[in-house]
């Protein structure tokens, strides 16, 4: 009986939550034993007595039932209708209170929410599913007439607790009390839950530890996950209405050009003498799909960047990008503002009720107020907007001296210089200083130095005689949500502007500076790409946004690479 018990049980969360170095089979192999191993028979096993809850579930659930019950298959069955909890409530609202709809036996499977006993002969489940919960009233009386014996409802009664899986067959009630429910004519035990679960679960850290406990106990942890779930099928909606064609590229590659980071590194066993990257984006295989002669193409996928976790960043995130050819800066921060005003009027379509839980979200529910995307959005350029805030003008950004120059106005005005203080980082710091602050609504932030953007076509100011690119960023609450550009699509202009991105990685530590160009890329350029329209947007901030969410672990079902990690090592 011990062997066949062991084979029923999965690895399971250690009681009270606390965390534990022994495996979780361990401990039902040591606890099943102090009560059902064979240690001088019936004399030795009646006077143990078990001690903490999980324990003491086991037992109960072996004294009133067995462990292979606890765990059927499914069943089909032509008698009952399957219906969601909602669809019961449905049905029994349009009911007389006090009545019963028996010419209706419907079957219902959900998590049992509370229990509430009223005497030995009636039990009452609050019972609940992925759409909805409504209660079911388990009468003695009732049961019996359906031929559940009274040992069978003796057993259920101590059996049952929140958090158990149950099937509930009956008819659809209204109570005395007008409360929409089932009258239940039979059940099943389909998968009980060994621990208790509690009531409030607050600790951050047991949170991140037990993200399935979490979701349990807090309900804006799942409301969060469907609300993103609904941000990316309505995102793909978009670009699918539009005519896109949705494309899956690599995640692994050798080579991870696209951006600006640091790539996770890796060999593969086919490729020993190979260095392989986990992609930090898809721009430079997409528009190798677009020179091929795809036309439109998007991907919503994962990326990975070798790089920190704080409250906005995580080195794997999801990120949507689409290129569009003969598409120009205008038409793509046109087509962002209709994105997200599409998004963000479907998403409050959906009504508060489905997301209740959420606070300090961007979605007005009630549709009071105008829409916080309705645009056109504001725009700052890049280069005037950071010399009114300066009150002085920039230097040459093209002169030898331009890097010198802009860290003698750090020190000027008592600002503190970014960790990697090259020119195209000074600069960066410049906008998070002097611009972004100004954008909390969604506004624009347009015409970035062309130091800033290797892979955008650049032109000279008329106005300033700076050297710029055909870029725009949307800021939204002082962060950056999307990024969007005309491609540069001359392979001499990309080459050098390359080897120019490459230099600066050198002074940053983060390469040698040889060999690092990509000539694969380079040869795609000379089979022709027309002029496009390159745009990328972070899901994972957009969802924070949308749900109201202060870090980017809670928009992520498990977590950031901290959390992900560390369950991974206690499952060892």
């Amino acid at each position: 009986m011990f062997a066949e018990g062991c084979r029923t049980l999965r690895p399971i969360a250690h009681s009270g939550l606390r965390t534990c170095a022994n495996p979780a089979y361990a401990r039902f192999f040591s606890a099943y034993k102090k009560l059902y191993g064979k240690q001088s028979h019936a004399s030795k096993e009646s006077s143990h007595v078990p001690h903490g809850d999980y324990e003491k579930r086991l037992a109960q659930l072996q004294r009133y039932t067995s462990f292979e019950e606890c765990y059927p298959r499914l069943t089909r069955s032509s008698e009952c209708l399957r219906m969601s909890a909602g669809a019961v409530r449905t049905q029994s609202e349009a009911l007389e209170v006090n009545a019963t709809d028996a010419s209706k036996r419907v079957s219902i499977s959900g998590r049992v929410r509370s229990v509430r006993t009223a005497g030995s002969k009636l039990v009452f489940i609050d019972l609940e599913d992925v759409d909805n919960n409504v209660q079911v009233v388990c009468n003695l009386g009732r049961l019996q007439e359906a031929g559940v014996s009274q040992e069978t409802f003796r057993s259920f009664r101590h059996i049952v607790r929140k958090g158990d899986w149950y099937t509930f067959n009956g008819n659809p009630h209204k109570t005395s009390t007008g409360e929409p429910s089932l009258l239940a004519q039979g059940f099943q035990l389909m998968a009980p839950s060994l621990h208790q679960l509690p009531d409030q679960l607050d600790d951050a850290e047991v949170r991140a530890r037990r993200p399935h406990v979490d979701m349990l106990v807090n309900p804006e942890v799942i409301q969060t996950l469907k609300m993103r779930s609904q941000i990316e099928r309505r995102i793909a909606s978009f670009f699918d209405n539009e005519g896109f064609s949705r494309v899956t590229t690599p995640l692994l590659t050798a080579g991870a050009g696209g951006a600006v980071a640091r790539p996770f590194e890796t060999v593969a066993t086919e490729l020993e003498n190979t260095t392989l990257n986990l992609r930090i984006a898809p721009e430079l295989w997409l528009k190798r799909l677009v020179v091929g002669g795809m036309g439109k193409v998007y991907e919503l996928g994962p990326a990975f960047r070798n790089e920190g976790v704080d409250a906005t960043h995580n080195p794997e995130f999801t990120m949507c990008e689409c290129y569009t050819p003969f598409a120009d800066l205008e038409h793509l921060m046109t087509m962002t503002e209709t994105l997200l005003h599409t998004v963000y009027d479907e998403i409050r379509m959906l009504g508060r009720e489905s997301f209740a839980e959420l606070k300090e979200t961007v979605v007005d529910f009630e549709g009071h107020a105008a829409g916080f995307f309705a645009g056109p959005f504001p725009r700052i350029r890049f280069i005037p907007g950071i010399e009114q805030a300066m009150g002085r003008k920039l230097p040459d950004l093209d002169a030898p001296t331009a890097t010198e120059d802009l860290r003698g106005i750090f020190a000027e005005l008592a600002i503190k210089l970014p960790s990697k203080p090259t020119l195209p980082g000074l600069l960066d710091a410049l906008a998070g200083h002097c611009l972004e602050p100004l954008c909390d609504r969604p506004t624009f932030i347009t015409e970035h130095p062309a130091v800033m953007s290797p892979l955008a076509k650049s032109f000279t100011c008329p106005e300033s005689g700076q050297r710029l690119s055909a870029r725009a960023e949307l800021f939204i609450r002082g962060n950056e949500y999307a990024n969007m550009y005309e491609e540069e699509n001359s392979p001499f202009e990309q080459r050098k502007k390359l080897a120019d991105q490459l230099a600066y990685r050198k002074v940053d530590g983060e390469s040698d500076g040889k060999g690092e160009v990509d000539e694969s890329y380079l040869e795609a350029l000379e089979w022709g790409l027309p002029p496009t329209g390159g745009w990328g947007m972070g899901i994972d901030r957009l969802v924070m946004l949308f749900t109201g969410q202060k870090r980017i672990g809670d928009v992520l079902p498990f977590g950031t690479l901290r959390n992900v990690v560390g369950l991974a090592q206690r499952q060892k």
